[in-house]
């Protein structure tokens, strides 16, 4: 993905003061670090927009669920 785990860029941009204000609010109560939080948010947003892949923890359910309910599944199929 480029750069490693813990090297970080510094950049700039802008936000909506209410959406920044609430990203800020959030980190602070889970004890986080904000940049943390907006990694976090900037790689669930980049995993969502892959087109045609499902995303790692939609299809980590599914798998559990046909792993669980093979048989159901198979007697509905019928």
């Amino acid at each position: 993905m480029g750069a490693s785990e813990s090297e970080k860029i510094k950049f700039a941009s802008q936000a909506d003061p209410k959406v920044l204000s609430e990203m800020k609010a959030l980190a602070k109560s889970e004890g986080r670090q904000f940049q943390a939080l907006l990694d976090e948010a900037m790689r669930d947003f980049l995993e969502k927009k892959q087109v045609g892949r499902a995303r790692k923890h939609v299809l980590a359910a599914f798998q559990e669920s046909v792993r669980d309910f093979e048989p159901l599944y198979r007697e509905l199929a019928k």
